[in-house]
């Protein structure tokens, strides 16, 4: 079933096999935070899960060039209306998901992408005020894009479980890592 959401994209095969394997490869080199339930790298920008703010303090370093090349497309693209400038990857292991959630709207600007690599899952989507829910299966190698309604007025995330049951067949999950781009709105100097 596609979802109802106004405003969300679904781009299966956004970027190739190798280009993935290439993005992993890069992100198992760098330094891991287990400052969450799962492991998070960031770049551009420490968003405080905690406080659920962002400031300018919180610039730890530019995009680095592995990223760039992905930064640009998204802009190019006209997914972005500027060049992302905070990127948030995410490892999620079989079992592990995702609290239903809207991103931090006073923090991030009017678009939300994730790239999905190494594994699918399902991700779930519901309207909190008409409690409308749908489900998409997230492909590895496929980007997903929050703009709308969908960024603004849907919740969404991932149930934690080790498999997924959509539209008849049975997705196992593996090691699944989610690349989000997004734009800081920052409002101190």
């Amino acid at each position: 079933m596609a979802p109802v959401a106004p405003g969300l994209g679904y781009h299966k095969s956004f970027i190739s096999e190798q280009d993935a394997q290439e993005l992993l490869q890069n992100i198992d080199q760098k330094i891991w935070s287990n400052e969450l339930k799962r492991r998070v790298q960031h770049y551009g920008y420490r968003y405080d899960y905690k406080a659920r703010s962002i400031s300018a303090s919180a610039r730890i370093a530019d995009i680095p060039a592995w990223l760039q090349p992905l930064c640009h497309r998204l802009h190019a693209e006209e997914h972005f209306k500027q060049l992302p400038d905070q990127v948030i990857v995410n490892e999620y292991e079989a079992g592990q998901g995702i609290a239903s959630h809207i991103d931090c709207v006073p923090c991030f600007g009017a678009v939300i992408a994730s790239l999905s690599l190494n594994s699918a899952c399902v991700m779930d989507f519901t309207q909190p005020e008409t409690q409308q829910k749908s489900s998409l299966l997230l492909e590895p190698r496929s980007l997903l894009v929050l703009s709308g309604d969908a960024r603004y007025h849907w919740q969404h995330g991932i149930a934690h479980r080790k498999r997924d049951h959509i539209n008849g067949i049975v997705v196992n999950r593996g090691r699944r890592v989610s690349l989000t781009f997004r734009t800081m709105i920052i409002k101190d100097s």
